[in-house]
């Protein structure tokens, strides 16, 4: 059974008191179910795979992936020969990513069974030591792994699109983006769920 990003009328209603505009596009949006995947290994690996690829295309490649494996464990990743890998669709830096990824879990350098313990900037710092693993990479696996309630992404263009659409905007600055995150706070999550709608829709 799919698992989602789970929300309600408590973060709803403070979003709309607090921003009309934002409001009044839940309003019209609606509840946005979204996906999560409760397991930050397979999470990231596959937010790697993902990466800088259509949607589709990722389906592709994480299918294949999974085939060749039958596991996705660090164990599996380690043991799979590196062109087979590359087989399934990925590049060559690609599979050293994930290599690397499954490397850390196996000696510990990442605890991800415990990583849900640490903060939401320990995840970011911890996650970015990893080759191939930046800011965005890290703050989607807290809200599509961990579910944290107040992630709102500079780094994520499609947010950063949605916020000038909502507030007429040609251009966004860092100022302005910290300024509306901090009127979405303490449920930035629910904020970007609507922001990522409105990327794709004229404002």
């Amino acid at each position: 059974m799919p698992r989602y990003f789970e929300y309600g009328e408590k973060e709803i209603d403070y979003l709309k008191s607090k921003d009309k505009k934002l409001g009044a596009a839940i309003d019209k949006i609606g509840i946005i179910k979204r996906e999560i995947n409760p397991d930050p290994f397979i999470s990231l690996i596959s937010s790697i795979v993902a990466q800088q690829i259509s949607g589709k295309a990722a389906e592709t490649v994480w299918s294949r992936f999974e085939n060749l494996l039958n596991d996705i464990t660090p164990e599996s990743i380690i043991k799979a020969d590196k062109s087979e890998i590359q087989k399934c669709g990925m590049s060559n830096r690609k599979v050293d990513y994930i290599k690397g990824i499954a490397e850390a879990a196996m000696t510990g350098q990442v605890d991800f069974e415990n990583l849900h313990t640490l903060t939401d900037e320990e995840v970011i710092k911890k996650l970015s030591s990893l080759y191939g693993v930046g800011a965005w990479t890290a703050e989607m696996l807290l809200i599509f792994s961990f579910c944290r309630p107040d992630v709102v992404s500079y780094k994520d263009l499609a947010i950063c699109r949605g916020m000038m659409n909502l507030y007429g905007h040609k251009e966004l600055s860092k100022e302005q983006f910290e300024r509306y995150k901090k009127r979405y706070s303490p449920y930035g999550t629910v904020a970007s769920l609507y922001l990522w709608e409105l990327s794709i829709m004229k404002s």
